[in-house]
């Protein structure tokens, strides 16, 4: 393939996964700066690793584990103990097709779901907001499928401690 073809695949696969990895690295983070410098890390390192990409899995795949690594890894650096976090859900970057930032009647539940512990939040996210499978969210979180159906049926019951009944019912019907 040559280096122009490499190139416009590379930008068509920033196009295709940029919102999503925000979206993904956000919910990690609370903190839209750090998760824009988050992805861009991530496709960076994509860039520049890109021939050693096996295709065992999707690239969106791929791309989210790369996303979570470094957002944990963020999460434990000094970098993010000296950050405020911010509980600010709005950002503009995000188009209009995010479920959370278009219905204002899931801004509690989205609070809510922040408030989470990240082992919680992320099988919810996952699960919930991105419909991956409980096979799916295994495979990008790397943790067995019962673990997954364990968080998630604990997360549910936090979740149904803090929030009202009607929002409540929307994460049922999602």
């Amino acid at each position: 393939m040559s280096q122009f073809d490499s190139e416009q695949k590379f930008q068509q696969i920033m196009q295709d996964h940029t919102e999503y990895l925000l979206s993904l690295a956000f919910l990690y983070l609370k903190d839209w700066p750090a998760a824009e410098d988050i992805v861009q890390e991530v496709f960076l390192k994509f860039y520049q690793t890109h021939e050693q990409f096996e295709e065992r899995s999707s690239v969106k795949t791929y791309l989210a584990k790369m996303t979570i690594n470094k957002c944990k890894d963020y999460l434990k650096s000094g970098r993010y103990r000296k950050h405020v976090l911010t509980n600010h859900f709005l950002h503009p970057v995000v188009k209009s097709r995010n479920r959370f930032v278009e219905a204002d009647e899931r801004l509690e539940l989205a609070d809510a779901v922040l408030e989470l512990s990240l082992h919680y939040r992320e099988v919810i996210v996952h699960y919930y907001f991105e419909e991956l499978s409980v096979i799916e969210v295994a495979e990008i979180l790397s943790i067995p499928q019962n673990t997954v159906k364990t968080r998630l049926r604990k997360a549910r019951a936090l979740l149904k401690e803090k929030i009202h009944p009607t929002e409540w019912e929307v994460l049922l019907h999602e």
